[in-house]
């Protein structure tokens, strides 16, 4: 299938580039040069993922990210960003961002990020739903719940929370958590780190039993009963 993808950065170069690199790929692109334009088409159209520059004018990359979580949009979000620290990142993954490349970047890990990403979107799985203990996954609509409260999970949250209960109660290696949702371009640890730290804002904070266990040097596993940590 045709892959739609809106690219919202204001540097015309930057954006040409990306432009010309994924039209000779065959996708349908879109863009948008300042962070309003780009919050009103990607509510207007349905796209597979969006590239976002995090200093746009207008509105900048973080509050857009935030503002179409607020709004129930579920579009994969790749960040771009030539501040390339460990404090935008996280703050990057607070708003909602799936994932993050630094400036300057190779177009082929472009491309092989914005093609894991909409991979796991479109949920290439059976349909149906899952259930481990009073977590359940509704596979069709892309949603988690727990005790029946719906659980705000970003795409790569929800990716993750889906391979854990594929394989809950086991353990799932980091290594195998990487390579399901990133493929051949795996990030930093600190990308998976924060995934894992909103992961468990949704799944445990609000509940009085923790669920998601960390396995030391080894990955992750949900379990019952036992305090999870």
């Amino acid at each position: 299938m045709t892959i739609k993808l809106l690219i919202i950065e204001d540097n015309s170069d930057v954006a040409g580039i990306l432009g010309d690199y994924f039209e000779a790929k065959g996708m349908e692109l879109d863009f948008a040069d300042n962070g309003e334009l780009g919050l009103s088409l990607a509510q207007a159209f349905d796209f597979d993922a969006i590239i976002l520059d995090l200093m746009l004018p207008k509105m900048d990359g973080l509050s857009l990210c935030k503002a179409l979580r607020s709004l129930g949009c579920s579009t994969p979000i790749l960040m771009l960003t030539a501040l390339d620290n460990k404090t935008d990142l996280l703050t990057g993954f607070d708003c909602g961002a799936d994932d993050y490349l630094g400036k300057p970047f190779d177009l082929d890990v472009v491309d092989a990020r914005i093609q894991a990403l909409v991979k796991r979107h479109r949920g290439e799985v059976a349909q149906g739903s899952l259930k481990f203990g009073d977590i359940e996954i509704n596979i069709a609509k892309h949603q988690a719940s727990r005790q029946n409260m719906l659980l705000a999970l970003t795409p790569i949250t929800y990716q993750i929370l889906l391979l854990l209960m594929k394989n809950a109660p086991n353990i799932v290696k980091r290594e195998q958590i990487i390579e399901e949702i990133w493929g051949q371009s795996p990030p930093s640890s600190d990308i998976l780190r924060s995934h894992m730290y909103q992961l468990r804002n949704q799944l445990d904070k609000p509940f009085k039993q923790p669920m998601l266990a960390t396995v030391p040097k080894i990955g992750f596993r949900l379990q019952l009963g036992d305090k999870a940590c």
